[in-house]
């Protein structure tokens, strides 16, 4: 008799437990993106390496603080933190600073981050849409940038 096997096999034991990260690692999930940190200082926050900062969240750091296109942020000596290692960002303080919807899973070490206000607000005074991606019935993924200089009507709808 055939072995009845189930379509996906991490799905086998859905409530097993299994590591989201390799030990010592953490977890950031931002703008629909897993990002896994390899090199966070121990402890329970969560703090980076400055110059991770650009792969989390697109931000980098220079003289005037944390800049991201014409956006900049001054930092504090409680967000940008230096030792002889070098200099760290702790991401919860940046968020608190910043007014960024910020929850923990500090025993898993995963940290998911809001969008940030002042970028929201960015894009409502230019008038563009935040990038995106789609897929279409057919399989073809859509970018908002390959409508660029067309006009377009984008009508979202959620069952939710």
């Amino acid at each position: 008799m055939a072995k009845n096997m189930m379509a996906f096999p991490e799905l086998r034991h859905p409530f097993e437990e299994s590591p989201l990260h390799a030990a010592g690692e953490r977890t950031v999930l931002y703008q629909g993106r897993r990002i896994t940190v390899t090199d966070a200082r121990s402890g329970d926050g969560l703090v980076i390496p400055a110059k991770s900062l650009t792969a989390i969240n697109g931000f980098t750091i220079k003289p005037e603080g944390a800049c991201l296109d014409d956006l900049c942020i001054p930092l504090n000596d409680r967000i940008l933190l230096s030792d002889d290692t070098g200099n760290w960002i702790d991401l919860e303080a940046f968020a608190d600073h910043v007014g960024q919807p910020c929850v923990a899973d500090r025993a898993a070490g995963v940290w998911s981050f809001g969008e940030i206000p002042a970028r929201r607000q960015q894009t409502l005074l230019n008038a563009r849409a935040p990038e995106f991606e789609v897929t279409d019935r057919n399989g073809k993924v859509l970018r908002l940038a390959d409508l660029k200089g067309k006009k377009a009507l984008i009508v979202t709808w959620s069952s939710w």
